[in-house]
């Protein structure tokens, strides 16, 4: 719970909000102390004191006066000008009562009004903070946990946090057993008096059913909103491969703060109705009440009803109705929000990945060479290793194919370039420098990637072309477009470059998206580039146009192709082949074959002509 009790202090970031909605809270409380406190020993004066005869409001006024340790503090013109009659001081006196009352409601309303606005306020914040040390943790740690777990965090976590923290500062205990209790002493006490205090109920069940019809409609906006939220944390996250090798965890968070903005204002819209709907209905019981006074008191002083039952009824009728609220008690909000405070409170306590340091120097442009030297590395939880001993080295302008049987490690190789993961032992060195020791946003602004599965997201063509890269003009977009082959099919698209993609790109052919990937990678102009089976299960025209596309790219850069067609490992300077985490031999085309028996296996079973 001690994570519960640090988000909570951090409510008082807005002290102004909070004043406010504690001292509206405590006028409220005020406000109510003083009705009852003052309706009881009024009423026993108007209905009759020592003497057992009713006064008026003169006569009440005269004694107040005498009884008062001031004497003559009522002014002789004000009880002159008072109306006389007993039942008249007892109309003046509710209305006096009713207006106490709205005020006592007035300052409710606000007092829930400030508090919402405080939580929702915090918990945007608390929301923004856990995404944005989602999107800069490890690959490893979030791989290891599982994204459906980090996104429940950023949202699902968040939400019963709310709960706890509204319960915290809007709500009272609810004391149900008492409100029963005390309608079961009001049924005993004269049970038509209590049947005749529900006839309020069909207007309240109207008024509750109106406001809950604009809750729900709102709450509908609210859940859209949220839907949002969750679209993109897991978007962000199924793609973070993506999102990493193009520094654009900034461009993510900025992303992600403008849709939990509109949620934000959803939840505010939701505040408004919620807050008002329990003064107006207290409104309502008190008006019903004052209406059932009124009768009583009429019957009273006709003689058919007893003061004292009267009183005791009416007491009992008011407890219970300010205690049958159908709310989740305090404690129990807060015990709920306990867990998936603790959750939260792991998360935003994790460190980032490593290389994010503002003291870290900036890596200069790749000029030299890449060399993987001596590499070890198991994924978090296995039990074997990834990669065992791995030593690999790339000139500048070099292309170099990896192939091996699936499960050697392949993609891990290539993943290790751009700090996606850092080896337990061994070091990646470009032009002889350790990546570890410097930027890792240097690091990545100089590489491409272009994968077997392309990550699309919800945004227009030209978006995701850009995505990554700030200060992009249209016509770098259109060149990279048409160096990639993707102008042609961009063009037919009804909207153009301003087409909305489907979620991950669904609503684009395989290659379509493979081109879009190659556009990506060509506008960073990067000087590594990575090509992780960039042609696989895609259709013979689209390979061809893609094929073209890479293979014009390349050119002059240093590039790193994990190979499964066969012009591709034929193409390539260098073709380094690996199993079962280990590089087993390297070396061109004929020479492995002739060498190399799983080279030959390979060649023979798993690399496939390219497309004629």
């Amino acid at each position: 719970m001690d994570a519960f009790w640090t988000f909570a202090k951090s409510m008082l970031r807005y002290k102004r909000l909070v004043v406010l909605a504690v001292l509206f809270a405590a006028l409220s409380a005020a406000g109510l102390g003083v009705g009852l406190v003052a309706i009881k020993p009024v009423l026993d004066i108007v209905l009759g004191g020592e003497s057992g005869q009713a006064v008026g409001l003169p006569e009440l006024l005269t004694r107040l006066d005498n009884d008062s340790p001031i004497s003559g503090w009522v002014p002789n013109w004000l009880i002159d000008a008072v109306p006389s009659g007993p039942f008249t001081a007892v109309v003046i006196i509710l209305c006096g009562l009713g207006v106490l009352t709205v005020l006592g409601a007035m300052a409710n309303f606000l007092h829930q009004y400030f508090a919402l606005t405080v939580v929702h306020r915090t918990v945007a914040n608390v929301r923004r903070k856990a995404f944005g040390t989602l999107v800069h943790m490890p690959l490893a740690q979030v791989v290891a946990q599982g994204s459906g777990d980090s996104v429940s965090r950023v949202v699902n976590d968040t939400a019963h946090l709310a709960q706890g923290l509204n319960a915290l500062l809007s709500k009272a205990v609810a004391q149900i057993t008492k409100g029963v209790g005390a309608f079961i002493a009001a049924l005993i006490l004269n049970w038509p008096l209590t049947l005749a205090a529900l006839i309020i109920a069909p207007l309240l069940v109207t008024v509750i059913r109106k406001l809950g019809k604009r809750i729900r409609r709102a709450a509908r906006s609210a859940l859209e909103s949220q839907a949002g939220l969750l679209h993109a944390s897991t978007e962000a996250m199924q793609g973070l491969r993506v999102v990493k090798v193009h520094t654009a965890e900034r461009y993510e968070q900025g992303r992600f703060h403008k849709i939990n903005k509109e949620f934000l204002l959803q939840q505010l819209r939701v505040r408004t109705a919620r807050a008002i709907a329990g003064p107006l209905v207290e409104v309502l019981s008190i008006i019903a009440v004052g209406a059932l006074t009124l009768g009583a008191v009429w019957l009273i002083l006709e003689g058919r009803l007893e003061k004292s039952e009267f009183l005791l009824t009416l007491a009992a009728l008011a407890f219970a109705g300010g205690s049958l609220k159908p709310l989740t008690g305090l404690v129990n909000d807060i015990q709920q929000s306990g867990a998936a405070a603790d959750r939260l409170a792991q998360l935003l306590a994790a460190e980032p990945e490593p290389g994010h340091g503002a003291a870290l120097p900036k890596l200069p442009r790749h000029a030299e060479s890449i060399e993987l030297r001596d590499i070890e590395f198991t994924y978090p939880g296995a039990d074997v290793r990834a990669l065992a001993g791995v030593s690999v080295r790339v000139e500048r302008g070099q292309t170099v194919a990896v192939v091996g049987p699936n499960g050697s490690g392949k993609t891990t190789l290539l993943a290790l370039v751009p700090r996606l993961f850092d080896p337990e032992r061994g070091s990646v060195l470009i032009d002889g420098r350790d990546v570890k020791d410097y930027s890792v946003r240097s690091l990545r602004r100089q590489i491409g990637v272009v994968t077997q599965e392309t990550v699309l997201f919800r945004a227009s063509i030209r978006d995701n072309i850009a995505y990554g890269a700030s200060g992009i003009s249209e016509d770098r977009i259109r060149e990279a477009a048409r160096q990639a082959h993707a102008e042609g099919f961009i063009d037919r698209l009804p909207e153009g470059y301003d087409t909305i993609c489907g979620e991950q790109g669904l609503t684009l052919s395989g290659g379509q998206r493979q081109r879009i990937a190659i556009a990506r990678a060509i506008l960073r102009d990067p000087a590594i580039l990575i090509l992780d089976e960039a042609t696989s299960m895609i259709d013979a025209e689209s390979e061809a146009k893609i094929t073209q596309a890479i293979a014009e790219f390349a050119r002059g850069r240093t590039s790193l192709v994990v190979a499964h067609r066969l012009s591709t490992v034929l193409g390539a300077d260098r073709i380094v082949v690996m199993d079962r985490g280990r590089v087993i031999d390297q070396g061109s085309h004929d020479e492995l074959m002739q060498r190399c028996e799983i080279y030959n296996q390979i060649a023979r079973r798993q690399l496939v002509p390219a497309a004629s």
